[in-house]
């Protein structure tokens, strides 16, 4: 699941977007539309959590 994930998702939200949601108030300010979507972009973006559920292919072996 997703959320399961969230240690990475929050590293990335910071390093890809800028959010530190440790800041005061920050998510009570927000909708949750405005979190989903930013999730849901890291998943398309060259993050730690695109990376956890889309692993890189292996290179291969065959000559």
């Amino acid at each position: 699941m997703l959320l399961e994930q969230w240690p990475l998702i929050e590293c990335d939200l910071h390093e890809v977007y800028g959010i530190d949601l440790g800041a005061p108030g920050l998510l009570h300010a927000r909708s949750w539309r405005w979190l989903r979507l930013r999730i849901l972009g890291l998943l398309s973006a060259e993050s730690r959590t695109s990376r956890h559920f889309a692993p890189p292919e292996p290179p291969s072996t065959k000559r």
